[in-house]
């Protein structure tokens, strides 16, 4: 006989959210039907609609539920480039990438979810960064930043973590200070 679990909507929205996060990394928002994210997370589909509406907006929660970007911006203005590099040097290591580049990559074909996509790179990586810079053309520099964050993020998910050998770290980390350096002045 199968296990009965007691319902508890906070567990089961949790499974649903962390279901979603998964396949929308893995698949895209366009082959990430309601049935497969209700079957994963061993869900009624009805719930999935009673907990989050239509699936434009279990993505937007799925998006919002990532976080800002991490805390790497939050050093001085003159620190910025090299934590910006020890980040992207750091992401370009890992053995498991970034499961919101993964899902924005994936997804940005879609044009139901432009918008949502667009808003999230605004509010958690561009649009803090550019809060963060002084003098004229900010949006620019955060801009260039922002587009160098996602490609290395875009070519990590797409080479593995072979694109740069763990002992290339520093060589990496100093070669993309100078580069964060550039576009952020």
């Amino acid at each position: 006989m199968g296990e009965v679990r007691p319902r508890d909507r906070e567990s089961t929205r949790r499974r649903i959210l962390e279901a979603a996060r998964r396949l929308f990394a893995e698949l895209g928002y366009e082959q990430v039907t309601m049935r497969l994210i209700a079957a994963e997370a061993d869900a009624n589909i009805a719930l999935i609609n009673r907990y989050f509406g239509a699936k434009r907006e279990l993505f937007a929660e799925v998006l919002a539920q990532q976080g800002r970007f991490p805390g790497v911006i939050d050093v001085e203005e003159a620190g910025l480039p090299r934590a910006l590099a020890e980040y992207v040097a750091d992401r370009l290591s890992s053995d498991s990438g970034s499961p919101v580049v993964a899902t924005l990559s994936r997804s940005s074909a879609s044009p139901e979810i432009h918008g949502l996509i667009r808003d999230r790179i605004m509010s958690a990586i561009l649009g803090p960064l550019e809060s963060r810079l002084s003098g004229p053309d900010a949006q620019v520099r955060a801009g260039i930043a922002t587009a160098l964050i996602l490609g290395t993020g875009t070519l990590r998910d797409l080479v593995g973590p072979d694109v740069m050998h763990p002992a290339d770290r520093e060589i990496v980390v100093e070669r993309l200070t100078a580069v964060f350096t550039a576009c952020l002045s």
